[in-house]
């Protein structure tokens, strides 16, 4: 499909709390290299920083990053803050914390909750802000979540952050949070790819409370931070043969059609696949093609 003249604003639009934002993102851990984090040749910086503001062109106004996606010349944040600051007024740029790599890039020890604080102020640094639009607890196999997220929760109080999210969680873990502080967002693991009964049970369950749900890998599938990969079912195929799409599109298309309240943000750091994935906001799958889909998803 053309993509040329297709901006985010073709995916609609949802709310974090009272942030809008359009439905089709951009992910940004794909900007530091050609495969996550360590593992791959680092990116050009050149060519990231016009992604970042093809992006934006484009109508993108929603950002993934985290201070622990950094390659071993490239760090995110870095790059946002290069790209784009001064900060449009629109623009949101949502954030993790909980996982954590030292300087040489090796995973160390997940945050504890008296860590947390030194988290988000990193982030804050190296975005160059005075406070951070979303923050994920990302949960690192802890059982639960109460602690930290009390933690994030004071600091929204105190004004360094506005609103708060988790990732990689259980349903429970949600109803424990919510308890405690105000929840906007879910950020799982989820595609056509990848199929967890907990996490469409989630899917729901944000549904009904109004909570975005926001897919992590939903290109990539199994090769997770991998990357996309060349492997797609002949269903996404026949598909995308139909749209005159590509199967990532397809893919990105279908993460959408599951509820107004799901955001794609698919990452990367070229610009013809970031028009692409811009473009899959407009792409309108039929009641056939999706029963195909989901047939191949849970088969």
């Amino acid at each position: 499909m053309a993509s040329e003249t297709i901006t985010a604003e073709s995916a609609g639009t949802w709310h974090l709390g009272d942030l809008p934002v359009r439905r089709i993102g951009l992910g940004a851990m794909r900007l530091t290299g050609s495969a996550a984090f360590h593992l791959g040749t680092p990116s050009d910086r050149e060519q990231s920083l016009a992604v970042l503001r093809r992006a934006v062109e484009l109508g993108v106004n929603h950002i993934d990053t985290a201070a622990f996606y950094f390659s071993s010349l490239r760090s995110a944040n870095e790059l946002i803050n290069s790209a784009l600051a001064p900060y449009a007024d629109d623009l949101v740029i949502a954030t993790k914390v909980g996982p954590y790599r030292d300087w040489s890039g090796e995973w160390g020890t997940s945050a504890r909750p008296e860590d947390l604080r030194a988290h988000v102020e990193e982030n804050l640094r190296q975005l160059g802000r005075d406070h951070l639009d979303v923050v994920y607890l990302r949960r690192m196999r802890q059982d639960s979540v109460a602690e930290h997220f009390g933690v994030l929760a004071e600091l929204r109080e105190a004004g360094l952050i506005r609103h708060l999210g988790l990732s990689g969680v259980e349903p429970r873990h949600l109803d424990e949070a919510r308890a405690i502080a105000p929840v906007v967002c879910v950020q799982n693991r989820y595609g056509l790819g990848f199929h967890d009964p907990a996490t469409d049970d989630l899917l729901v369950r944000c549904r009904e409370r109004g909570i975005a749900f926001v897919p992590f890998f939903a290109i990539a599938g199994e090769a997770g931070p991998r990357g996309a990969g060349s492997a797609h079912d002949e269903d996404v195929r026949a598909v995308a043969r139909a749209h005159g799409a590509s199967p990532a599109q397809v893919r990105i298309a279908w993460t959408l059609h599951q509820g107004p309240h799901v955001l794609a943000i698919p990452g990367t750091g070229n610009p013809g696949h970031l028009a692409e994935n811009v473009a899959a906001g407009a792409l309108r799958l039929s009641d056939g093609e999706l029963a195909r889909l989901d047939g191949a998803r849970t088969g």
